[in-house]
């Protein structure tokens, strides 16, 4: 399975991004599709995830009603929209897909990741 980001880039704080993630994994009622942040010098972080079979969202404390996370109708892709942000959202991005998680919020429960796109913040 190949997971695929994009969508990164610089903006002002306050602004807003939206990053896509392309998975050629299947569609089906144990997919999972996370997005997980990583700072310099700090570990990778929990930012969002979606369940394929009745869409369930969940996400950090951090981005809660800020980020909105999504899956396209019957695909493995989705999107994160980024709003309002902060210059400590800034950080490499990465999307991971999975099947059949017990914990979304956890890295380790992702088989597949992307290789990650930067989002940068200014002040």
């Amino acid at each position: 399975v190949q997971v695929i980001e994009s969508g990164g880039g610089l903006v002002q704080a306050g602004g807003s991004l939206r990053l896509s993630c392309t998975s050629s994994g299947r569609a089906d009622g144990n997919y999972v599709m996370g997005w997980f942040r990583q700072a310099p010098g700090k570990e990778r972080e929990f930012v969002a995830a979606v369940t394929w079979k009745n869409g369930n969202t969940f996400y950090a404390d951090s981005v809660k009603g800020r980020f909105t996370i999504s899956l396209e109708d019957g695909k493995s892709t989705g999107a994160l929209q980024m709003n309002t942000l902060k210059p400590e959202d800034t950080a490499v991005y990465y999307c991971a897909a999975g099947y059949g998680l017990r914990f979304p919020n956890r890295p380790y429960e992702y088989n597949y990741w992307g290789q990650g796109t930067q989002v940068t913040v200014s002040s």
